[in-house]
């Protein structure tokens, strides 16, 4: 899935030489007796990086750190190491693209595209241990780590191939999609939901994640009736992409793996569009730029103002992508 990626610039010496040091790595993990699937390769995996403090609940000891410092908010994980963290907000979505990989590799075993998830955390590397026996206690197949010791991992993010980040902190996703990488801030539920367990669902807003925020930016500044017009005018003139439209396309790619075995019925990705535009003011303009894209999106809710929250909690999504 490298066409996914962002902003490759690697020389060809450096991807002979990424090629040659990935051999190395893959001949070596092969040759080791384990139960544990080995990572895909991250040219072709779909990668998502996320935080420690979304990954796993941290609330007691980011408050630590606020309140008392670095070296006691150090000295505390290190005394409650043997601890499993807490789930937090990610925890769910991370399962789900688990799900998802068990399946893709009974499907291809030797196919490479999968999702890929890393734990990428300003974190200490004083801390690692507590966050890899977290990982190994929810037996969560997570290799790939960056601690970067206090300072900002953005700029690791492309060095990671990453394909979606998520975080806690609004300020580093910003960052990110500044950098052109898709991202989003993750926020815990006002109550707890049960999740599938066997399907990952994603839901995207239109205007502003899988669009860009032209359109919305008409609503503010003219009205509904100026947007309305404006849509009708350019009803085949595709929308602009927003952030979120890449995440899209890689999941789309994978849905298909699965259509071309005839899982169409029984796919574990299913993805929804809920947007607060109007159908038939403002719905064809979205609907045809999908479909200029060369993207399904299985199931498109379109609200007309009304509110979301009802129709989430029937979808009931591991992640929803809003503005």
């Amino acid at each position: 899935m490298s066409d996914l990626k962002p902003n490759e610039t690697f020389t060809t010496r450096d991807e002979v030489a990424a090629e040659k040091d990935w051999a190395v790595a893959k001949a070596f993990f092969d040759n080791l007796e384990s139960k544990k699937p080995r990572p895909p390769k991250p040219t072709n995996a779909v990668t998502v990086a996320v935080s420690s403090r979304t990954l796993f609940n941290m609330v007691e000891e980011r408050k630590i750190w606020e309140e008392e410092g670095l070296e006691k908010y150090v000295e505390y994980q290190q005394e409650h190491e043997n601890e499993p963290l807490k789930p937090g907000a990610a925890f769910p979505f991370v399962k789900a693209l688990m799900t998802v990989n068990t399946r893709l590799r009974k499907l291809y075993p030797d196919s490479e595209e999968l999702f890929d998830v890393v734990l990428m955390t300003n974190n200490h590397a004083q801390v690692g241990v507590r966050l890899i026996n977290s990982i190994n206690h929810y037996d969560l197949n997570i290799e790939r780590f960056c601690m970067t010791g206090g300072k900002s991992p953005i700029g690791y993010l492309k060095a990671y191939l990453t394909n979606l980040y998520l975080s806690k902190d609004s300020d580093k996703v910003q960052e990110a999609i500044e950098a052109g990488i898709a991202a989003a801030t993750m926020f815990n539920p006002d109550m707890e939901v049960e999740l599938s367990e066997t399907q990952l669902r994603v839901a995207f807003d239109g205007d502003a994640v899988l669009f860009s925020d032209e359109s919305e930016i008409i609503v503010k500044q003219h009205g509904l009736d100026t947007f309305f017009d404006h849509e009708k005018q350019n009803e085949n003139k595709p929308l602009a992409q927003g952030p979120l439209k890449c995440f899209l396309e890689a999941l789309g790619k994978l849905q298909k793996k699965f259509y071309t075995q005839n899982e169409r019925l029984n796919c574990p990705i299913r993805t929804y569009l809920v947007t607060a535009r109007s159908a038939a003011s403002s719905g064809a303009r979205v609907l045809k730029t999908l479909r200029s894209w060369g993207l399904e999106i299985d199931e498109a809710v379109f609200l007309a103002g009304a509110p979301k929250g009802p129709l989430l909690q029937k979808i009931r999504p591991h992640i929803f992508f809003d503005d």
